[in-house]
Formats: structure tokens, sequence, C-alpha cells
């Protein structure tokens, strides 16, 4: 199963570390956040790789050129998440199913699970969510079902989209064009077909939207208790 990463964002929210470079670049102890990611799936066995690149490509090109498993593949400098994977569609077979995550967040959850659940229920697509603070897309569970997706409320305690995802090839078709972001019209209408499935993740995830995320990753990892490195 191939693995897919979005490494494409400004990251303007990291700006102090984004101006020279693209934010799955930025380190997290010794190496960038995305080889942390890279590692966690080698982990489960996953070899074969597809960074979806835009800002600043040339740098994660340089870094993983001598790497035959990884793929780095430009897709479009201000393309959204969504945009980003429709680019992809040539990569993949009809009905093939493929694991995919954004760039800039770290978890310890089980991916063997994950994708078991995800074939279990059938369905187009399952999201990984979690309960981190409120500033992200909050999602209403019926079962396992997501009954609704709402793009950054101010709520609390509430379920949010953790970005660890597999899916089908079928949500190529929900992916109109460059300008559509993943989290908002194709997953509103795989959740109207009921298509779109939440596996509950109650352990360890955290993204890098800014120097504060960074810091948190960054001392976990001076004090050896980084929970998504597996030895």
């Amino acid at each position: 199963m191939k693995v897919v990463i979005l490494c494409g964002g400004l990251g303007s929210r990291l700006a102090e570390e984004t101006k020279l470079i693209p934010k799955p670049m930025v380190k997290i102890g010794k190496i960038p956040i995305v080889q942390h990611i890279i590692n966690y799936f080698k982990f489960y066995g996953f070899k074969d790789f597809i960074l979806a690149t835009g800002y600043k490509n040339l740098v994660i090109n340089k870094y993983f050129k001598k790497n035959k498993n990884i793929k780095c593949i430009f897709t479009g400098k201000n393309t959204l998440t969504g945009g980003r994977v429709l680019r992809l569609k040539k990569y993949f077979k009809k009905n093939e199913d493929f694991l995919l995550t954004y760039g800039d967040g770290l978890s310890n959850q089980n991916i063997y699970k994950l994708i078991k659940f995800h074939f279990k229920h059938k369905k187009i697509a399952t999201l990984t969510a979690v309960i981190p603070p409120s500033r992200f897309g909050v999602l209403k569970i019926k079962g396992s079902r997501v009954g609704s997706f709402l793009e950054k409320p101010q709520l609390k305690d509430n379920w949010i989209n953790g970005g660890y995802f597999v899916f089908n090839s079928k949500i190529f078709e929900y992916i109109s064009g460059d300008k559509i972001m993943l989290e908002r019209e194709p997953f509103r209408s795989l959740t109207k077909k009921k298509q779109l499935m939440a596996f509950k993740h109650n352990g360890f995830w955290q993204c890098m939207d800014t120097m504060r995320d960074k810091n948190v990753l960054v001392q976990l990892i001076k004090n050896r208790k980084a929970p998504w490195i597996k030895k």
C-alpha cells in the first residue's frame, strides 16, 4: 500500500522556520518532521512513498534524491490539499487503497488497526479522529460513521480530524480541481453519502502549526519521550 504525504503548503504560521525551507523539512531533533513520519510508516512495513510537494519543492527533492522508494511529485505551489491529492490520480489503479497524511503531524496510532478498520467498513474514506486543542475541524461521530464535518468551530472537547487517512481511489471522484480543500467539499460530500468513517485514536497526536507546537515536539525528543519513535 502506498503512503502519500502532503508536503506542499506554505507553513505561514511557522514563518520563523519556513522562510528558507518548506514546513515538512523543519527539524525535530536531528531530522526533518517528514522523515519522522516516513520512519513511523516504515516501522509498520510500508516502503512506497509519494510526497506531494509545492512550496520550496527543490529542498525536499534534494533531501530525498537518493531514495528510490520516495517519489517527490510537484503538485503546484498554490494548490490546496484536495487539488494535491487529485494531481496524484495517475499513480493509483482503479479501486486501489492508499494511506495519506499531512507532512506536519506526528502520532503513535496503530497503522495496522487503522487499515483493518477501513477494510472492515468498506467505505471510500477513513480518517483518524483525535481530541487535542479545539482549533481544528470538529467531527460529530455516530458510532464510527462521520455524521457531520465542521471547519474549525470554536468548541472544546470534540473529536477532530487527526490527519491520518486511508482512501480508496474513488476519492478522486470527489475532487474537482486545484482550488479544492480536501477537508471541505470532498469530506462534506462523502459524509452526506455515508462514505466517511472515523477511527478513534486516544493516544498521542501533535501537529506542528506554530513554534509552540514545534517546541513541544523538540522537548519530547530531548526528554527521550517521543511516542512516535519506534525501535
